[in-house]
Protein backbone atom coordinates (compact mmCIF):
# COMPACT_ATOMS: atom_id res chain seq x y z
CA UNK A 1 0.00 0.00 0.00
CA UNK A 2 1.48 3.30 -0.88
CA UNK A 3 1.06 5.95 1.69
CA UNK A 4 2.55 9.39 -0.11
CA UNK A 5 0.59 11.93 -1.44
CA UNK A 6 2.05 11.28 -5.10
CA UNK A 7 -0.38 7.72 -4.92
CA UNK A 8 -3.76 9.46 -4.72
CA UNK A 9 -4.32 10.06 -8.06
CA UNK A 10 -6.86 7.03 -7.63
CA UNK A 11 -9.67 7.50 -4.91
CA UNK A 12 -9.11 4.48 -2.55
CA UNK A 13 -12.31 3.64 -2.16
CA UNK A 14 -13.78 3.48 -6.28
CA UNK A 15 -17.16 5.16 -5.06
CA UNK A 16 -20.42 4.74 -7.04
CA UNK A 17 -19.80 6.49 -9.87
CA UNK A 18 -16.69 4.55 -10.68
CA UNK A 19 -18.42 1.31 -9.93
CA UNK A 20 -21.08 1.80 -12.13
CA UNK A 21 -18.71 3.08 -14.89
CA UNK A 22 -16.63 -0.33 -14.39
CA UNK A 23 -19.78 -2.38 -14.73
CA UNK A 24 -20.93 -0.90 -17.97
CA UNK A 25 -17.17 -1.45 -19.53
CA UNK A 26 -16.88 -5.26 -18.22
CA UNK A 27 -20.53 -5.80 -19.53
CA UNK A 28 -19.45 -4.43 -23.10
CA UNK A 29 -16.54 -6.50 -22.40
CA UNK A 30 -19.18 -9.17 -21.53
CA UNK A 31 -19.57 -10.11 -25.42
CA UNK A 32 -17.55 -12.30 -27.23
CA UNK A 33 -17.31 -10.18 -30.75
CA UNK A 34 -16.81 -7.22 -29.07
CA UNK A 35 -14.14 -8.86 -27.16
CA UNK A 36 -12.60 -9.82 -30.13
CA UNK A 37 -12.69 -6.43 -31.98
CA UNK A 38 -10.66 -5.18 -28.61
CA UNK A 39 -8.09 -7.63 -29.03
CA UNK A 40 -7.47 -7.25 -32.72
CA UNK A 41 -7.61 -3.36 -32.09
CA UNK A 42 -5.05 -3.93 -29.70
CA UNK A 43 -2.77 -4.97 -32.62
CA UNK A 44 -3.62 -1.60 -34.62
CA UNK A 45 -5.85 0.35 -36.08
CA UNK A 46 -8.09 -1.83 -38.67
CA UNK A 47 -11.46 -0.71 -41.04
CA UNK A 48 -14.68 -2.54 -40.96
CA UNK A 49 -13.78 -5.71 -43.46
CA UNK A 50 -10.09 -6.46 -41.51
CA UNK A 51 -12.04 -6.01 -38.25
CA UNK A 52 -14.82 -8.92 -39.80
CA UNK A 53 -12.40 -10.92 -41.21
CA UNK A 54 -10.38 -11.14 -37.57
CA UNK A 55 -13.74 -11.59 -35.38
CA UNK A 56 -15.31 -13.73 -37.79
CA UNK A 57 -19.20 -12.57 -37.43
CA UNK A 58 -21.09 -11.06 -39.73
CA UNK A 59 -20.41 -7.68 -41.27
CA UNK A 60 -23.40 -5.70 -40.15
CA UNK A 61 -23.14 -7.18 -37.10
CA UNK A 62 -19.56 -5.79 -36.11
CA UNK A 63 -20.63 -2.55 -37.60
CA UNK A 64 -22.91 -2.50 -34.88
CA UNK A 65 -20.56 -3.72 -32.28
CA UNK A 66 -18.21 -1.09 -33.54
CA UNK A 67 -21.03 1.51 -33.18
CA UNK A 68 -21.87 0.48 -29.70
CA UNK A 69 -18.15 0.62 -28.83
CA UNK A 70 -17.73 4.11 -30.44
CA UNK A 71 -20.59 5.36 -28.46
CA UNK A 72 -19.46 4.11 -25.23
CA UNK A 73 -16.14 6.03 -26.01
CA UNK A 74 -13.68 2.65 -25.97
CA UNK A 75 -12.65 2.83 -29.69
CA UNK A 76 -12.04 6.40 -31.82
CA UNK A 77 -12.40 6.20 -36.12
CA UNK A 78 -11.38 8.35 -39.03
CA UNK A 79 -11.43 8.41 -42.00
CA UNK A 80 -8.91 7.38 -45.13
CA UNK A 81 -10.80 8.18 -48.25
CA UNK A 82 -14.02 6.23 -47.89
CA UNK A 83 -12.91 3.57 -45.42
CA UNK A 84 -13.39 4.38 -41.33
CA UNK A 85 -10.35 3.44 -39.83
CA UNK A 86 -10.89 2.70 -35.96
CA UNK A 87 -8.46 2.11 -33.24
CA UNK A 88 -8.43 1.74 -29.29
CA UNK A 89 -8.88 5.40 -27.69
CA UNK A 90 -6.73 4.02 -24.45
CA UNK A 91 -3.85 1.68 -23.85
CA UNK A 92 -5.53 0.60 -20.87
CA UNK A 93 -8.42 -1.16 -22.39
CA UNK A 94 -5.57 -2.85 -24.43
CA UNK A 95 -3.75 -3.99 -21.34
CA UNK A 96 -7.98 -5.11 -19.71
CA UNK A 97 -8.61 -7.03 -23.05
CA UNK A 98 -4.85 -8.55 -22.57
CA UNK A 99 -5.72 -9.52 -19.13
CA UNK A 100 -8.99 -11.21 -19.55
CA UNK A 101 -7.10 -13.39 -22.25
CA UNK A 102 -4.53 -14.67 -19.47
CA UNK A 103 -7.23 -14.54 -16.84
CA UNK A 104 -9.10 -17.24 -19.65
CA UNK A 105 -5.87 -19.04 -20.28
CA UNK A 106 -5.38 -19.91 -16.66
CA UNK A 107 -9.33 -21.21 -16.66
CA UNK A 108 -8.35 -23.44 -19.30
CA UNK A 109 -5.49 -24.74 -18.25
CA UNK A 110 -7.19 -25.16 -14.69
CA UNK A 111 -9.16 -27.37 -16.57
CA UNK A 112 -6.90 -29.39 -17.83
CA UNK A 113 -7.29 -28.08 -21.60
CA UNK A 114 -4.71 -26.64 -23.49
CA UNK A 115 -4.63 -22.40 -22.05
CA UNK A 116 -4.74 -20.42 -25.16
CA UNK A 117 -5.81 -23.11 -27.69
CA UNK A 118 -9.18 -21.85 -28.16
CA UNK A 119 -9.95 -19.97 -31.63
CA UNK A 120 -5.87 -20.96 -32.48
CA UNK A 121 -3.88 -18.96 -30.73
CA UNK A 122 -1.05 -19.48 -28.85
CA UNK A 123 -1.14 -18.08 -24.81
CA UNK A 124 -0.41 -14.44 -24.17
CA UNK A 125 3.08 -13.94 -22.79
CA UNK A 126 4.91 -11.00 -22.05
CA UNK A 127 7.53 -11.80 -25.02
CA UNK A 128 3.68 -11.34 -27.07
CA UNK A 129 3.06 -7.93 -26.24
Amino acid sequence: MHLSPAHHAHPRSPGEERFALAAELLSLLGDRTRLALLHALAEGEADVGTLTEACGAARPAVSQHLARLRLAGLVDTRKEGRRVIYSLRHGHLRRLVEEALRTADHRLAERGGEAGTAGGEGPVTEAGR
